[in-house]
């Protein structure tokens, strides 16, 4: 990689280590490390004085999140994350109608991305390292296109199933989902139904889509033929359709040019952002994040395969509600996966 790098830049200086990079005083960094890396070095970069383009996810919890836009936001300076389905020409013209009203009221998004390979590396695989399996790798994307195309209306309830070797996960904080539906409500009313996969028997290399329905009309971006790169896009109305857009699309590298332009223009910190993360202050029942549920609960569980007992009492001061009934559920399914009977469940809060 370092040698295609000098092929393609011979000019540029090769470094060892971020630090290194950093000395050199670079206007921006590009993260495309490991997931666990992410917060830490963009949050370095960022204290350093540098803007940072980052893969996704930024973080593997909503706190790493949530600690590099503070970062942003304190140093001043231009940050971004690779979402790049919003820059094919199909998902900006689906978005422009959406946002004139073309299609009437938005009620039903329709999301799906499946990759029939999976990744390569092992780390994706151990959720100490990626934070999660499929849904972080793809259905980040399609949360993404969704609330982005939607202008980011608040989510007001999530459901979901997850699966690893087509049974179900349960909570298990040593291994990741590679299936995973899920239905998100959002505070328009409007429902978003998702599912995403590594490795599925779908007949094709990729099965990607996102499908808007309105009051008066929709849209649909799809891939063509299991390709990973090459969409078209259809405009719906009744029975008839239109195309909006089709191959080819010269995509795969636009979110990180328009970073790179803003940056050249001087752009600093960019209030946009913010929306990279909730805003806690429009959540304050919040919940447990995914993994610090599934360590507790899983840890919860083992301790009742020790000792045993049919009455489980957990201590949740000062949690919301919420984070209490999340947990019980947590716990109760875990304790079925593992055969564990539980006749009474208490929680003190």
């Amino acid at each position: 990689m370092a040698e295609e790098a000098r092929r393609l830049a011979p000019e540029a200086k090769l470094v060892a280590t971020l630090d290194d990079l950093l000395g050199e005083q670079v206007d921006g960094v590009v993260i495309a490390t490991p997931s666990a890396l992410h917060a830490e070095q963009s949050i370095r970069a960022l204290e350093r004085g540098a803007a940072v383009f980052c893969q996704k996810p930024l973080g593997r919890t909503a706190a790493e999140a949530r600690a590099v836009v503070n970062a942003a936001r304190a140093a001043n300076r231009l940050l971004a994350v690779d979402l790049s389905y919003r820059f094919t020409e199909g998902m900006q013209r689906i978005r422009e109608v959406v946002q004139s009203g073309g299609f009437g009221r938005i009620y039903a998004v329709d999301l799906v991305f499946h990759n029939a390979y999976g990744p390569d590396k092992p780390w994706f695989y151990d959720p100490a390292l990626s934070g999660g399996g499929c849904v972080m790798d793809l259905g980040v994307h399609l949360v993404d296109l969704a609330l982005w195309t939607l202008d980011f209306p608040n989510v007001s309830s999530v459901s979901s199933k997850l699966f690893r070797d087509g049974e179900p996960l349960g909570i298990r904080p040593d291994r990741v989902e590679d299936y995973a539906v899920a239905t998100l409500e959002l505070s328009t009313g409007a429902a978003v139904r998702l599912a995403c996969s590594w490795h599925l028997q779908a007949g094709w290399d990729a099965v990607i889509s996102a499908s808007f329905f309105g009051t008066e009309g929709g849209a649909a971006l799809r891939n063509v033929n299991g390709s990973f790169y090459d969409f078209v896009a259809e405009r719906y109305r009744g029975t008839a359709r239109e195309g909006l857009t089709e191959p080819p699309d010269e995509w795969g590298g636009r979110a990180a040019a328009d970073w790179a332009r803003r940056l050249a223009a001087g752009v600093r910190f960019d209030t946009a952002a913010e929306r990279l993360v909730e805003d806690e202050d429009a959540y304050p029942e919040a919940r447990f994040a995914m993994p610090e549920l599934r360590e507790l609960a899983f840890r919860i569980a083992c301790e009742l395969r020790t000792e045993g007992p049919e009455h489980l009492r957990v201590g949740l001061w000062q949690q919301s509600p919420n984070s209490a009934a999340d947990l019980v559920i947590a716990v109760i399914d875990e304790c079925r996966d593992a055969s564990i009977r539980l006749e009474k469940v208490r929680v003190d809060r």
